[in-house]
């Protein structure tokens, strides 16, 4: 599993805005992006403790969140995936999904995952059978993504995030999202062994600081 290093800043759309300009000049855009940006659909798991939303809340160090996400309202792509963080430092893991797949998954008709030749699957069935993981809510929101090859570094403006309440069809198009409060915009900084100058003063922005912030805490915000 390879960790790395991510940083997150609320900003205004003043700072976003300049932080477009001053981005597009040294860094590429994302290759998968479509006039610079995307949409992300994610549908989050949890327990019946609401474990990973109070582990966020408390501060917890190591903590780990189940998601399956797809891209511009296209579910052809929809990917498993587990996040792990521990202070700083994240690691992510990944797997393809059918939508047929998906659909079994928020259906809790999970019995075929445990002999998958996916071990993410494998390892999500676990949880859901011995920990009572389950579909908990949906998260929209909009993506603008930049990549710099030395460090390996992605910079991420997203906004306009918005929940799904306590909705879980994350694959029914006619599923209506809610604005998940007065949401902010954010600013991730992820990179490798090293983040280069030029990047460092490219995101620096005076007045903000980094702070930890949880799309999937924020669309709780209504239970």
């Amino acid at each position: 599993m390879k960790f790395r290093h991510e940083l997150k800043h609320e900003i205004n759309l003043s700072d976003m805005l300049t932080l477009r300009t001053r981005l597009s000049s040294i860094m590429k855009p994302d290759p998968h992006a479509t006039a610079g940006r995307y949409k992300i659909r994610s549908l989050y798991f949890d327990d019946i403790s609401d474990s990973a939303l109070m582990e966020k809340i408390n501060g917890t160090n190591a903590r780990e969140k189940f998601r399956i996400r797809f891209y511009n309202e296209d579910d052809s792509y929809i990917v498993l995936e587990k996040k792990t963080k521990i202070n700083n430092l994240c690691s992510k893991e990944s797997c393809r999904l059918s939508k047929e797949e998906a659909q079994m998954i928020l259906d809790e008709d999970v019995e075929w995952m445990k002999d998958a030749d996916r071990p993410l699957c494998a390892e999500l069935y676990s949880k859901m059978a011995w920990k009572g993981l389950k579909p908990k809510t949906i998260v929209d929101y909009t993506r603008e993504p930049f990549v710099f090859s030395a460090g390996n570094v992605r910079v991420t403006i997203d906004y306009d995030i918005r929940t799904g309440a306590f909705r879980t069809d994350f694959l029914n198009p006619e599923t209506l999202t809610l604005p998940a409060g007065a949401s902010p915009i954010i600013l991730e900084v992820k990179w490798d062994e090293f983040l280069p100058e030029i990047i460092k003063e490219a995101v620096h922005i005076n007045g903000r600081h980094s702070f930890s912030f949880s799309k999937y805490e924020q669309c709780r915000i209504y239970g």
